[in-house]
C-alpha cells in the first residue's frame, strides 16, 4: 500500500496499521491485502472485478473490513462486491471509501455491493466516504447497494460522506421478508458546488417487515443535494422515512419522500424539513466564547453525529 491509502484508510475505516480478522483492500483497483478468518471468507469474483464475501452462521459479532481507496487522477475504479450472510449469522461490515486526486483528471470509485441476508441473520454496515487531495480533478463516489432480506432478518446501515467528494450518486434499493428488518441512518456533507443525489427504494414485501429511514445532510456554500425515497408497502408492515436538511450559506436541497401503500394493514410514514441554523443558537454558543464561524461548525457536528 503506497501512503495515500494508508491516510485514507485511517479515515474511512480506523485503520491503525493492521485489521483483526477478516479484510480485503482496494488500491486504485487492485487488492492490496486480503485475509479470510475461519467464519468470514473471500474470495474473488469469476466473472467481474470485485469479491464474493461468505459469512458462516457460526460467525457471531465478527467484523470484516473491505475499504476501497483511489490514490491519484486517472483512475475509475468499478467493482462488484457480493455479501452471502448464512442463517443466524451476526457480523459488522466495515466498508469505508476514500478518493484523492492529484491532477486534472478525475478520479473516481463505483462500488455496486449486493446483500443476500439469510433467516434471522444480523448486519451492521458501516460505510465513511471522503474525497481528499488539490488536483483540479472531480473526485466521485457512486455507490449502489441492493439488499435481499429473508424471513426474520435485521440489518443496520451507518453511512456518512465526510467531505471533499466532487459528485455522488447514491442508489439503495431493499427487499424485505416476513418480519425483516431495515434500519438507515444516512449523514451527508457537501460545500463549495459539491453534488450529491441519494435514492433509496424500499419493497416491503413480507408479512411484519419494517424499514426506518433517516437522512440528515447540511449543504454548504454553492452546493446541492436531492433526496428521493419510496417505501412501497406490499403487505402488513411498518415504514418510516425523513429527510431533515440544513442550509448554510448558497446550499440547495431538495427531497421527494413518496409512499406506496398496496395493502390495508400498511402503515407508512414520511417527514421532510428543511432550514437555516437558528440564529439563537449561534448567540448561544457564541457567549459561551466561540467565534459565530466555530459555533456553526459545532453545531453542524452535533446535527451529523
Amino acid at each position: 500500500m503506497n501512503d495515500i491509502t494508508q491516510t485514507l484508510l485511517g479515515v474511512v475505516s480506523d485503520w491503525d496499521g493492521s485489521y483483526k480478522g477478516a479484510y480485503n483492500i482496494r488500491e486504485d483497483g487492485g487488492c492490496a491485502g486480503r485475509q479470510s478468518s475461519e467464519n468470514i471468507k473471500i474470495e474473488s469474483k469469476n466473472d467481474n472485478p470485485g469479491i464474493v464475501i461468505r459469512v458462516s452462521s457460526k460467525a457471531q459479532q465478527e467484523t470484516v473490513y473491505i475499504p476501497a481507496c483511489v490514490t491519484h487522477s486517472g483512475v475509475s475504479d468499478l467493482v462488484y462486491n457480493d455479501f452471502i450472510i448464512e442463517d443466524g449469522a451476526d457480523v459488522i461490515i466495515v466498508a469505508g471509501c476514500g478518493v484523492h486526486s492529484d491532477g486534472e483528471e478525475e478520479a473516481r470509485h463505483n462500488g455496486i455491493h449486493r446483500f443476500f441476508i439469510g433467516k434471522n441473520a444480523k448486519v451492521l454496515y458501516k460505510e465513511k466516504h471522503v474525497g481528499t487531495g488539490n488536483g483540479e480533478g472531480a473526485k466521485r463516489i457512486d455507490p449502489v447497494t441492493d439488499i435481499e432480506m429473508q424471513e426474520g432478518s435485521y440489518m443496520e446501515m451507518d453511512t456518512m460522506q465526510i467531505s471533499g467528494v466532487t459528485s455522488t450518486n447514491r442508489l439503495t434499493t431493499a427487499k424485505l421478508g416476513a418480519g425483516a428488518k431495515l434500519v438507515i441512518h444516512e449523514r451527508l456533507l457537501t460545500d463549495n458546488d459539491e453534488k450529491a443525489k441519494s435514492d433509496f427504494k424500499v419493497d416491503l414485501d413480507g408479512e411484519d417487515s419494517s424499514v426506518d429511514l433517516v437522512s440528515r445532510s447540511v449543504a454548504k456554500g454553492n452546493s446541492y443535494q436531492e433526496f428521493y425515497s419510496t417505501l412501497n408497502g406490499n403487505n402488513k408492515c411498518t415504514g418510516h422515512s425523513e429527510c431533515d436538511g440544513i442550509l448554510s450559506e448558497n446550499g440547495k436541497v431538495i427531497a421527494v419522500p413518496a409512499l406506496y401503500a398496496a395493502n390495508i394493514d400498511a402503515s407508512l410514514i414520511h417527514e421532510a424539513a428543511i432550514g437555516k441554523i437558528a440564529g439563537e443558537q449561534i448567540i448561544k454558543l457564541c457567549t459561551l466564547g466561540l467565534t459565530e464561524e466555530e459555533a456553526e461548525r459545532k453545531i453542524i457536528d452535533g446535527f451529523l453525529k
